[in-house]
């Protein structure tokens, strides 16, 4: 029987709500909450009640609540930027971290925080909950089939023209929110899918600068203060390629969360999913006559980040380190930081390099 593991839920607003109910709900015979950590004393007072905690374990300080409760793991719920400071404080108290993607908000802090997580030889996972959906399971089941893979293809599309749409207002005030908040999920998507990690990186991302909008209409490219668009090639291990489109202003057909267009070319046929949500695999008969067949979809335990948390616990429980384990992960924080600097200077980036000067 598995030990309950004690949380300290660092965030309780907005997504780490989500945690809170839905994804910690689902394992509440695993786990339990030591403490809650929110800038936002109203939230952070209805959580508590909500969870049957008193006023001592809720904390608006982070390095306070470190000090004060004892537990076994954190849950950082929070925007990147505070990532850095609550993973060091947890390495300095010997707890395990599971955090939000991506790491951090700059490569320097991913550095850092994987650095503190090695030397003080806690676990640290990611979330990358995409790839525990149904539509992605069975989209690398149907690759599987297919034999060795050529390249890999990603298209994400959302149309975020109205301010605020994107549901935070931090979403479109930041720097690069394309590639931050939203690519790090397909940039990880596209090593899941193929096997393999980029090597290098080249392409440019983009704020477009027009405006269409008007008091009743679209907000047009001024929704957002930071890059919206963005076009990369990858070079990846075994000799494969893959291709990213990412566009938050979209005016034609969208691709958005849980939508994405994936095509994976393969030796023996090519692996489709589209916002329809159907996994399809095209295959040349002997006749050169193309041939479509649909895959019938896999449906786990658990999906999406409550898969996430249930391998994080198993993990913790003494089960093998889950796929996005930091080890991993910061693999996938390479290519979003390697596309940040390719979009900046124009120039191929080494992204395998900058893995391996951090040993």
């Amino acid at each position: 029987m598995s030990t309950q593991h004690r949380c300290l839920m660092i965030g309780v607003g907005g997504m780490a709500r989500h945690w809170i109910n839905a994804v910690w709900g689902a394992h509440r015979e695993r786990m339990t909450f030591a403490g809650l950590v929110d800038v936002n004393e109203a939230l952070l007072r209805e959580m508590g009640e909500a969870l049957g905690l008193p006023t001592g374990r809720l904390f608006t300080d982070v390095a306070a609540a470190f000090a004060q409760i004892e537990a076994d793991y954190c849950c950082i719920v929070t925007p990147p930027q505070f990532h850095r400071q609550a993973v060091e404080l947890a390495c300095g108290h010997n707890m395990h971290i599971l955090s939000e993607k991506p790491i951090a908000d700059t490569w320097a802090d991913c550095a850092a925080i994987y650095r503190a997580v090695h030397s003080a030889g806690v676990k640290m996972m990611v979330t990358q909950n995409y790839r525990y959906t149904p539509r992605i399971l069975t989209l690398k089941k149907a690759v599987s089939e297919l034999g060795k893979v050529n390249y890999a293809v990603c298209r994400y599309a959302s149309d975020y023209r109205r301010p605020l749409s994107w549901g935070a207002r931090f979403r479109h005030e930041m720097p690069h929110a394309l590639l931050v908040e939203a690519s790090i999920h397909h940039f990880d998507q596209l090593r899941n899918l193929t096997g393999a990690d980029c090597q290098t990186l080249t392409g440019f991302e983009w704020h477009p600068g027009h405006n269409r909008g008007g008091a009743d209409q679209f907000a047009g490219s001024d929704s957002f203060a930071g890059e919206t668009n963005g076009l990369f090639v990858m070079q990846m291990t075994g000799g494969l390629f893959s291709s990213y489109e990412g566009n938050n202003l979209a005016t034609g057909k969208t691709n958005t969360w849980h939508s994405e267009y994936y095509r994976v070319e393969c030796e023996g046929g090519a692996a489709v999913l589209d916002a329809d949500h159907v996994v399809r695999i095209e295959e040349r008969t002997a006749s050169n006559t193309l041939q479509v067949r649909e895959v019938a979809t896999e449906r786990p335990k658990w999906e999406g980040h409550v898969a996430i948390g249930a391998q994080f616990l198993d993990w913790l429980d003494g089960g093998d380190a889950p796929a996005t384990a930091l080890q991993d992960n910061i693999k996938s924080a390479a290519m979003l930081f390697g596309a940040i600097q390719a979009g900046a200077s124009g120039q191929a980036v080494n992204v395998a390099q900058m893995v391996e000067s951090l040993s």
